[in-house]
């Protein structure tokens, strides 16, 4: 296995690191969180600056999400 796995310790704990990954992929996925609305009558993907706003939201999701694992299972 590589370093990149995930390894389970004892009791089958994971780490917080992936635990709030995986607790922001399912809210962003099931809320659209971050997405960037078109305007009506308007179609096509937005431009570079929408994107780079999408993954800045998807980044502070990620911290709130790993905040909230860390003082749980603490």
């Amino acid at each position: 296995m590589s370093d990149q796995a995930i390894h389970l310790g004892a009791g089958g704990a994971r780490r917080t690191e992936d635990i709030a990954l995986d607790l922001m992929r399912f809210i962003a996925l099931t809320t659209g969180y971050g997405k960037i609305q078109g305007a009506a009558g308007f179609s096509g993907k937005p431009g570079g600056r929408p994107n780079e706003e999408y993954a800045e939201s998807l980044l502070q999701l990620y911290g709130r999400c790993l905040e909230v694992v860390e003082k749980r299972g603490g």
